[in-house]
This record gives structure tokens, C-alpha cells and sequence, in this order.
């Protein structure tokens, strides 16, 4: 048996307006929209990764998912630009990566990493 992908779902009750937030900000596409749910992706491959965690890191709140970007800069002025609220950062951590969290129009925390 092997993991072919993890999803991850983020709750909102405009999925359509969240997603194409996410779509701005992080030049993502929507090919499937169904009202309810709306799917985004990229072209970009990724190694499978699920982390179980008490906290956020450096005694922040747990964030609901980590975004890796190769421009955290341009990133972080992309959903500031987008109106979201950046909660905490950009900090480069103690055990050496550089991130940046924000609140996403539905009240989701998100974790914005240099990858």
C-alpha cells in the first residue's frame, strides 16, 4: 500500500471567493468548481508530508496548513495585497527556515514557508 496524496480541505462557508483568493495569491488554477467545493493546483510536484503537532512552532498556535512558495517576499506582499491579516512574521526560526503567518478571509491561520 502507498500514499498517492494528501488533500487538504479548508473550511469556509464561501468556498468559490476562497478559492480564488488562494488562486491570487498564490497563482493557483480552479479547474473544478462545484459551489460548495472548489479544487486548486499546480503544475509543481511535491514529497508526500503529514505533520502531527501540539503547537505552531516558537509557541505559536497550530496553523491549518503550511504553503511552501520559492519567493517569500513576493508572497508575502501578494496576500497582503489581498487584504489578509499577517498574524506573525516573516521570522527565519531558530531550526532555520523563513515563514510567515496569515489569516485567510475565512478565519483559517495559515503557515507561509520558504521552501
Amino acid at each position: 500500500m502507498a500514499v498517492t496524496r494528501i488533500v487538504a480541505n479548508l473550511l469556509t462557508d464561501e468556498p468559490v471567493a476562497l478559492a480564488q483568493f488562494y488562486g491570487r495569491a498564490f497563482g493557483l488554477e480552479i479547474p473544478h468548481d462545484m459551489g460548495w467545493i472548489a479544487f486548486l493546483t499546480s503544475d509543481a510536484t511535491q514529497t508526500i508530508e503529514l505533520h502531527t503537532a501540539s503547537q505552531g512552532g516558537s509557541d505559536t498556535e497550530l496553523p491549518v496548513i503550511s504553503i511552501g512558495v520559492d519567493d517569500l517576499d513576493a508572497t508575502h506582499a501578494a496576500v497582503i495585497a489581498e487584504g489578509a491579516e499577517v498574524v506573525y512574521g516573516p521570522v527565519r526560526e531558530s531550526w532555520g527556515l523563513r515563514r510567515f503567518f496569515f489569516r485567510d478571509p475565512a478565519g483559517n491561520l495559515v503557515n507561509v514557508v520558504d521552501s
